[in-house]
């Protein structure tokens, strides 16, 4: 049986994996872009409950078979790359949404880093991406750059 404390740590890593996405997300809502507060915060948690669930199974086969944790997170990474990629609209001379859909996916990372509890690593990266998305941003636009 699990303990209070288990609970609490499983509601840590994933309330802080919605909060990291989510702080993304909420910059690409004040932008009005096509994925913002929720699909960020969606991604990010569905990935923390997946590495979590993959550390879980990897803790009650250990021995038994070849499980390996890295595996699923991997998945999650490539499946992740098709929803971004969804977000990716072309016509004749543009292409719309890489930036989101690179987002999605760096949102997915920091997912499964707080579900194995690299909240440190998480937090960096959200911060960096943080201020790529806006720094960047204002830079590109004083250079009058498409990419913004």
């Amino acid at each position: 049986m699990e303990s209070m404390a288990t609970y609490l740590e499983i509601f840590a890593r994933l309330g802080i994996a919605a909060l990291f996405g989510g702080l993304i997300g909420f910059e690409r809502d004040l932008h009005h872009k096509i994925a913002g507060f929720r699909t960020y915060s969606v991604v990010s948690l569905g990935s923390a409950l997946i590495m979590l669930v993959s550390l879980h199974i990897f803790e009650i086969y250990h021995g038994l078979t070849s499980v390996d944790p890295g595996r699923i997170a991997a998945q999650v990474v490539a499946g992740v790359g098709f929803l971004g990629a969804g977000t990716i609209i072309r016509d004749q001379t543009h292409v719309k949404g890489l930036t989101t859909a690179a987002g999605i996916w760096l949102a997915s990372g920091i997912g499964l880093a707080c579900g194995l509890g690299y909240f440190g690593a998480a937090a960096i990266a959200t911060v960096m991406s943080l201020f790529v998305l806006v720094v960047f941003s204002y830079i590109g636009r004083k250079m009058g750059s498409r990419d913004v």
